[in-house]
């Protein structure tokens, strides 16, 4: 499978990951859509093998491949389960914030704990009121002496009720200069979890809500200076955010496929497997199409980023392509499926939820549109990509 994006040690990796995920998550996924909740132990378990660590460098433990080496590890798991996918995707977005505005200090001590799978980490930025205006935020830190007290809320937090270090973005002032991100620790005074609510897809994997009341936390957990919180933000959304996402939908998407293949090969009607009607093969030969053209954005868009080159543009491509088209997909199956596809006996059904709970993180495809366009006429802001070329650190003090 070796191409012009992947080496033979991509080709490693991917069957490292996929017979992985073949041997102990496949027969975890029943359980898993069964009790629709987070699943602790197998969580662990992929954390335990070091992919949290593929985008770390070995001087902190990791793996140091880059983010074509993470896509492959995301795409796989989630072939299997998008839920174990977005685990792995959603504590990349832990390791981002870290790797770019943590302290050396910070990085010494978390890096490998995250590399070696005994820290789980998450970003938390959102909050219910305020939903993907980052800026309209609420959730504050105060300044007392050499601590920062936390009050407020963040909601869909990925890895929220298995996370061992939440990066959490918070009000210290006012206006985009007013943000500050912090490493909180799970187990600290003031903070809390909200229980666990249950969703359409993704069972098996967490994205609740964190409590913060009076939540006091030392100013050496702070993430680079007061103000550096925007950045935070945007840049693990975009760089990270993105590609991760596209990832999962990837993911997802070889899975329908396989499924569907599978499926129509099978299943007989007049005499001979639906799969020799004409008008399936044309819906099989679209969802190939779509997932061929979604594979090559999604790689492109990590391989620039592997190559120090400004690629905001090209994620935001990715993730509007491999996700419209996954959800595109997951519909046509169905209707090869027809009314087998709604039985829970197959897997189908799930991979179209799942396939839906990729479309609002990291920016809608409205959001995606909106910024291709503002691209296309020149009135884009300046490329993430650009200003965090090799894991380079950014507005660390």
């Amino acid at each position: 499978m070796t191409g012009y994006f992947t080496t033979e040690q991509h080709d490693a990796l991917r069957s490292e990951v996929r017979a992985f995920a073949e041997r102990e998550i496949a027969p975890r996924v029943p359980e898993m859509e069964t009790r629709k909740t987070v699943h602790h132990e197998l969580s662990r378990l992929i954390a335990a093998q070091g992919w949290l660590g593929v985008t770390i460098p070995a001087e902190h433990g990791g793996m140091g491949m880059g983010h074509l080496a993470k896509t492959i590890v995301i795409e796989e798991l989630s072939r299997v389960s998008g839920a174990m996918g977005a685990m792995v995707q959603a504590s990349q977005l832990g390791v981002a914030k870290i790797l770019h505005f943590g302290s050396d200090e910070q990085r010494k001590t978390w890096l490998p704990k995250v590399a070696d799978g005994t820290c789980l980490p998450t970003i938390a930025v959102t909050e219910s009121a305020s939903g993907g205006h980052v800026l309209g935020m609420r959730a504050r830190a105060v300044r007392d002496g050499d601590d920062y007290i936390l009050n407020g809320h963040k909601v869909f937090v990925g890895n929220s009720h298995v996370g061992d270090v939440h990066g959490v973005v918070v009000r210290t002032g006012l206006g985009p200069k007013g943000l500050t991100a912090f490493l909180v620790e799970s187990d600290r005074p003031g903070f809390a979890l909200a229980p666990q609510q249950s969703t359409m897809g993704l069972h098996g994997f967490s994205f609740g809500e964190l409590l913060f009341e009076n939540c006091r936390i030392p100013a050496s957990n702070r993430l680079g200076n007061e103000g550096d919180g925007l950045a935070v933000a945007y840049s693990s959304s975009i760089l990270y955010g993105r590609s991760n996402l596209t990832a999962v939908s990837l993911g997802i998407h070889q899975a329908i496929l396989d499924a569907t293949v599978a499926y129509a090969s099978e299943r007989e009607l007049y005499g001979k497997p639906i799969a020799e009607l004409d008008n399936i093969k044309q819906k099989i030969g679209q969802i190939t199409s779509r997932l061929m053209t979604a594979r090559i954005t999604a790689y492109h868009a990590v391989h620039l980023l592997d190559q120090g080159q400004p690629c905001d543009i090209e994620l935001m491509n990715a993730k509007l392509v491999n996700v419209e088209s996954a959800m595109d997909s997951a519909r046509e199956a169905m209707e090869i499926h027809a009314a087998a596809g709604l039985s829970t006996d197959r897997p189908i059904e799930r991979f179209l939820r799942d396939a839906y709970h990729i479309f609002a993180p990291a920016g809608t495809s409205d959001i995606q549109r909106l910024r291709l366009a503002e691209a296309a006429m020149g009135r884009s802001k300046g490329q993430w990509s650009a200003r965090i070329v090799n894991g380079e650190p950014v507005g660390v003090h």
